[in-house]
């Protein structure tokens, strides 16, 4: 599914304006001291918006899709009070699956920077067992790399199946999930036999938007 079209307005910057995609409203606020930009659903709201002051606009918000925004490092977060935002220096996970039992891929994302660090595609499989073997291929990408981030995650059953170290998924074993089983038994072996001081974190939805390594079939 296509993403919804935002449109980015600058009230202070190296070009004050509208602009229609993030890569350009980058350019004018990044590095710049007191930028004041903000993201907004339709052109109509952003070209009411930018004339009036960015200090009323700001605080107007009074609904969650209004309140969508995006931060310096183009992080799409929803403003509701102070809840921090995520640790950028992290590994963001997700899966995506075409049916029950169906299609199923998962990916691993810098948060920073949105870079696809890992992808993995099977012919067969569920969205919980993509969750559970991203979370378990990053566990290992991190501990390969000695890298000491972070892991963010949206799916509460998967961060509990790592917790178990078992993927307990109801999937009957045939000739056509023969692959994803081998697949998940590594993975629980990798659990069972390696150590790790990875915090794995549930990404906030609600207040950060969807997770970095979405993949957009909502």
């Amino acid at each position: 599914m296509a993403k919804k079209q935002k449109y980015y307005v600058v009230w202070q910057g190296n070009t004050p304006g509208i602009y229609d995609n993030w890569a350009d409203c980058q350019k004018q606020v990044i590095g710049v001291a007191g930028a004041q930009y903000k993201s907004f659903d339709s052109l109509e709201a952003a070209q009411r918006a930018i004339v009036r002051p960015y200090d009323e606009v700001k605080g107007t918000a009074t609904t969650r899709e209004s309140m969508v925004g995006v931060d310096e490092n183009g992080m799409t977060f929803v403003r509701q009070g102070d809840v921090p935002g995520p640790e950028l220096n992290s590994l963001a996970v997700d899966a995506a699956c075409s049916g029950n039992p169906g299609v199923m891929e998962y990916q691993g994302v810098y948060v920073a920077t949105r870079q696809q660090l890992f992808h993995y595609k099977s012919p067969v499989g569920t969205n919980n067992i993509g969750e559970f073997l991203a979370i378990v291929h990053g566990l290992a990408y991190l501990k390969q790399h000695h890298l000491d981030q972070i892991i963010y995650s949206d799916s509460k059953i998967a961060i509990n199946w790592i917790k178990h170290k078992e993927c307990r998924t109801k999937l009957p074993l045939t000739p056509q999930t023969n692959d994803i089983w081998n697949l998940i038994r590594r993975a629980e072996a990798w659990l069972q036999n390696n150590s790790y001081t990875t915090e794995i974190r549930k990404w906030d939805t609600d207040h950060w938007g969807e997770i970095p390594a979405d993949f957009g079939r909502k």
